[in-house]
């Protein structure tokens, strides 16, 4: 295994809507992000993932993008980008900037050429199609922000594709010279020092030529057409081949549905297209009939399944990216572990996990204090697109029960991660001196920054001490996985071994004590505790208590 940065990293994301607002205005921005260098520096990522900082009406918080050459008013300036550029590598960190191009918003100046008339030169940067029988979409596909993914234009009377909001029409990647303008667009942020992209639904840029129906009746999913389409790997390897191969970058595609065969395409070392994808599997183990919102619940086997098939299916080519949580996903501590009683042991046992699998982790901010789900009372209280279409779309236009709805907002929906950073006790949780652009959770008092820093057993310390360990062991980031206890209710049990160096890792999900059965090999072996997330007082070798995480050194 080839050794490089990238694979060796800690990636920590920052959603700058929420992470810190140094002029009073309720919404995060880039001047507060470098407030807060020391703080990251003191944690101890080497990599900042920025989601979108350009300029967007922000229809979907950023990532409907009106102008990729320039920043976001709200977020502040070139200069202030700048400054947190400098600012990261002067203190040995790296800046990951989103890539949207899949989609701008319907505000930028290529779409206002293109639907100005059918025969502008713009006109092909979009997808456009003529309506079916008159006034129907061109075909039936669903967007993922609910209803139709097309939309009429009056001034061409046809329809333009969204897969996402309606105000984020779907660039045409079929055509050579839309690919050149993006590629020229991210040469001139490589060129002003980023370190590299985090790329939002890669996969879904090559359609199926005929954008064919999906089923026959109603909305139909779509993703057959439009995801890991049939051109997605010949227009990456050319993005690689004209732009990236040219820097020493790292690289991740967000790529929904795809499979680890699919990964191995993406990913596979001699492919030259990218280095790591975010897949979703793993973020589907609670969801009913693939519906996000029919909750369901999740069982150890499922998840640990889906983890262990991409550790084994990626182990020779290819990278997996390490994540519970994202600006899209709800917080981990509240999904996957326990928010209550067992939150700080339960948020550190999941971290033990993302930082012990093969793979580079991937830290979202709060995360690292133990941050958790909000349940907002009312639907008035939520700005996600996504929560209000759907809320709209099944309580408003259809008839399913509103309680029923707001329980799966309250498991599922986006704003849980996008509740304000948690900095003090203090008013606005030091997030504001205004009003936030969201309301803050209320449990703050107790789950903030200047606390944890203050603790030495908080869940910051233990992320500390997780990643230094990282930097000082190889075998975490190198070591060949081997899972162990196969299909146990509560543990999760595998080994990494690099060379003659062997860590067993021993995670128990249960709010009950585990008992822990080793096969012959490893129950003869002598143990030395590496880092645990419980006192070594009152530790039974065999026994895991509630949530306990433990990563032993073995020898003979």
């Amino acid at each position: 295994m080839e050794r490089t940065w990238w694979k060796e990293a800690v990636v920590y994301q920052i959603y700058p809507r929420s992470f810190k607002d140094s002029d009073g205005n309720g919404v995060g921005d880039i001047q507060g992000i470098v407030s807060k260098l020391d703080y990251l520096q003191e944690l101890g990522v080497d990599v900042i993932w920025l989601s979108p900082v350009y300029k967007s009406p922000n229809d979907d918080n950023g990532y409907d993008i009106s102008d990729y050459f320039e920043i976001m008013d709200e977020f502040g300036t070139m200069q202030d980008w700048t400054q947190l550029l400098d600012g990261l590598h002067e203190r040995g960190m790296k800046l990951l900037m989103d890539l949207v191009v899949n989609h701008t918003s319907d505000e930028h100046a290529w779409f206002a050429e293109s639907r100005s008339s059918r025969d502008n030169p713009y006109r092909d940067y979009y997808i456009w199609r003529p309506g079916k029988g008159g006034n129907m979409p061109p075909n039936n596909w669903r967007s993922f922000f609910s209803g139709s993914a097309w939309k009429y234009d009056d001034t061409t009377g046809e329809y333009y594709l969204h897969l996402f909001s309606k105000k984020q029409p779907d660039l045409n990647w079929d055509n050579p010279k839309l690919r050149q303008s993006v590629y020229e667009m991210m040469t001139f942020w490589l060129d002003k020092g980023v370190d590299g992209f985090r790329m939002d639904v890669i996969n879904l840029i090559s359609k199926v030529p005929g954008l064919p129906d999906d089923g026959e009746d109603g909305l139909g999913d779509g993703s057959p057409y439009f995801m890991n389409g049939p051109y997605v790997h010949d227009y990456l390897r050319e993005m690689n081949e004209q732009v990236l191969s040219k820097y020493d970058v790292m690289t991740v595609g967000e790529t929904p549905g795809v499979s680890v065969e699919e990964a191995l395409k993406y990913t596979g070392a001699d492919r030259k297209e990218l280095q790591m994808v975010f897949q979703f599997e793993h973020m589907d183990v609670d969801a009913g009939d693939g519906d996000k919102w029919t909750v369901v619940p999740w069982t150890l086997q499922k998840l640990c399944g889906v983890l262990h098939k991409w550790q084994t299916g990626l182990a020779e080519d290819g990278w997996n990216s390490l994540y519970l949580n994202n600006h899209d996903q709800p917080r981990m501590v509240s999904r996957f572990g326990n928010d209550g009683e067992y939150r700080v042991p339960s948020a550190k046992m999941l971290a033990t996990l993302l930082h012990t699998l093969k793979g580079t982790p991937y830290i979202y901010q709060g995360e690292e204090l133990g941050m958790t789900n909000i349940q907002f009372s009312s639907i008035e209280d939520y700005r996600d697109i996504e929560i209000l279409n759907m809320y709209e779309e099944r309580v408003t236009q259809g008839n399913a029960d509103p309680g029923t709805i707001m329980e799966a907002i309250h498991v599922k929906g986006r704003d849980n991660a996008r509740t304000p950073m948690q900095w003090n006790a203090g008013p606005n949780a030091g997030f504001t001196t205004g009003m936030p652009w969201i309301r803050i959770n209320p449990n703050y008092k107790e789950i903030n920054a200047e606390a944890s820093m203050s603790d030495p057993d908080s869940v910051f310390r233990y992320y500390q001490r997780l990643i230094a360990s990282r930097k000082q062991n190889p075998v975490m980031v190198y070591g060949d996985y081997q899972l162990l206890l196969q299909d146990h209710e509560q543990i999760y049990a595998y080994t990494r071994t690099l060379g003659e160096v062997i860590w067993l890792i021993a995670l128990n999900f249960s709010e009950s004590a585990a008992i822990l059965e080793l096969d012959d090999r490893y129950s003869g072996m002598k143990r030395e505790l590496i880092i645990g997330n419980y006192p070594e007082d009152g530790m039974e070798t065999e026994r895991l208590r509630p949530y306990e995480a433990r990563v032993y050194r073995m020898f003979t």
